[in-house]
């Protein structure tokens, strides 16, 4: 998280303020990765509503 050398009672972070952070960011959905729709799935997707 800041660039501190990593501390082995926090691995693989430098303190437990940097993994809670991280941890943060986890649970809020910052690491999520972005999806793409593909049309088997919109198409999957409009079915269903009708």
């Amino acid at each position: 998280m800041c660039g501190r050398p990593m501390v082995e009672a926090y691995r693989p972070f430098c303190s437990r303020r940097c993994a809670d952070v991280d941890l943060q960011r986890w649970l809020t959905g910052a690491y999520a990765m972005p999806a793409e729709e593909d049309d088997h799935d919109a198409q999957a997707a409009a079915s269903e509503d009708d």
